[in-house]
């Protein structure tokens, strides 16, 4: 790819778009619907360590997405067996527009409507620009940069920054805060990291309770937003960091292997999810399943794989389903509601993005208040109705099957580990909101298209061998 070859200016725009992605990665992993919430940064140090308010992704893509669109243009139309598959996505965002026209909170949905905006546009750029797996590799410099910073933070959470800060403070609290500057103390106070019970200053005990827990998070939202971005990225991360370093030294590209191996590892066992855990053994079974091996060796491996993935579920998740497995207990209550929302609303819904509108109403005394409905699926039917939840369901459904069917036998390791990892991703939809934060919907959906364009060129080269 870079072999004294002159670079194009496609494979130029697929590196700038990748870094792109990977600024999601790293400042853009809230929820667009928590976009009012975030403190823009003011100092260098803000901008360095802070997260960027959602809403500054915007101008960003579009100056990206412009060019991008002209390229798209100006490149010959795919085949017509893939043309179809441009019907869901546009059907889905045409619905949204109809039901933002009756939305319940104008601010939520227009915040809503830009991310979805983003996710089509990012859709159609990787089917029309950035689909051919030299492009796809220009793509994912500043992708997996990005997501390789995001496990190093992970990795520096669990080991260092957590029982640190957690020390701090049980310290701080017993020595009256004298051990902290006034500035520092006043920041911690406004972050509520410190607040004012009785009238005395003490540790929030749900920040000290994160810290005890060890449950990482990375440079995005929470622990199950990471465990997200794992399941997509890691599967591509191992695919480049096995067949692009045949050519290093043997040393050079066992610690290559041996990091990716760890940091993507160690992230996903200390994010602490319950969903991602099952969906990764169902990824790695499938990904078994691929491999040419007699069938006396292929389903003794899948079953060890079964085995031993389950019996570590129930070692270390036991204590949580012990004491109630009160987060799922809660989201079935969030899809109740969701689904009394959608009968009560089944033509439009309540408005993309407003699911804790009517949650508010609908909600059981005991729950706590939830902005998502944790199920990116389910949230279409609520917020839109019943015709936004089956576009959107048809589209992911159609554009990970035909591509998928395609590339199972004859898809490079690169464009297999695409799929697998999209696969992971959009099977968490269904327990998760990863739709709705900007750095993981934006990163799959280009994925997505990327994987439709590989396949269109797959299915292009026996036409064009004939």
């Amino acid at each position: 790819m870079m072999s004294g070859k002159k670079i194009s200016g496609t494979a130029y725009y697929a590196l700038a778009f990748g870094l792109f992605l990977g600024l999601c990665l790293w400042k853009f992993g809230n929820p667009v619907i928590l976009d009012g919430n975030i403190t823009p940064p003011v100092t260098p140090s803000d901008f360095l360590n802070d997260p960027w308010p959602t809403r500054w992704a915007g101008p960003i893509f579009l100056l990206l997405a412009l060019p991008g669109a002209a390229m798209a243009c100006s490149k010959k139309p795919r085949g017509p067996g893939t043309k179809w598959l441009w019907l869901p996505p546009l059907s889905w965002l045409g619905w949204q527009l109809l039901s933002a026209t009756q939305t319940v909170d104008a601010t939520l949905t227009s915040a809503t409507l830009w991310q979805f905006f983003g996710c089509v546009a990012c859709y159609f750029l990787g089917a029309l620009v950035l689909g051919s797996e030299p492009m796809v590799r220009w793509l994912l410099i500043g992708v997996l940069a990005a997501f390789t910073f995001c496990l190093v933070r992970a990795v520096d959470q669990r080991l260092f920054e957590f029982p640190q800060g957690r020390q701090m403070l049980i310290e701080g609290e017993r020595g009256n805060w004298t051990n902290l500057p006034p500035e520092t103390l006043l920041e911690m106070k406004r972050d509520n990291v410190i607040i004012t019970t009785n009238g005395m200053d003490v540790a929030n005990p749900a920040i000290l309770a994160k810290f005890a827990k060890g449950r990482v998070n990375g440079t995005l939202v929470y622990p199950n937003a990471l465990a997200g971005a794992v399941l997509l990225l890691f599967p591509v991360s191992l695919a480049r960091a096995f067949n692009d370093t045949r050519r290093l030294r043997p040393a050079i590209r066992t610690i290559v292997i041996t990091l990716a191996l760890f940091l993507g590892g160690a992230g996903f066992f200390w994010t602490g999810s319950k969903l991602g855990w099952l969906i990764a053994i169902a990824a790695g079974a499938i990904f078994l399943f691929r491999f040419k091996w007699p069938a006396r060796f292929k389903w003794p491996a899948l079953t060890m794989v079964l085995l031993l993935g389950l019996g570590i579920f129930i070692i270390r998740f036991h204590t949580y389903f012990a004491g109630g497995a009160t987060s799922a207990s809660a989201r079935l209550d969030y899809w109740r509601a969701a689904a009394q929302t959608t009968i009560a609303h089944p033509l439009l819904g309540t408005g993309p993005g407003t699911f804790q509108r009517p949650y508010a109403k609908l909600k059981s005394p005991e729950a706590e208040m939830a902005r998502l409905t944790h199920n990116d699926y389910l949230e279409q039917f609520s917020d839109s109705g019943i015709a936004g939840g089956i576009f959107y369901a048809a589209w992911i459904v159609t554009a990970l099957a035909i591509p998928g069917r395609r590339l199972w036998k004859s898809g490079s390791p690169l464009t297999f580990a695409i799929f697998i990892g999209l696969l992971g991703w959009f099977a968490q939809g269904i327990g998760e909101f990863g739709l709705y934060v900007p750095a993981l919907a934006w990163t799959a959906f280009t994925l997505l298209g990327c994987l439709l364009g590989l396949s269109a060129n797959q299915m292009d080269k026996p036409a064009a061998a004939n």
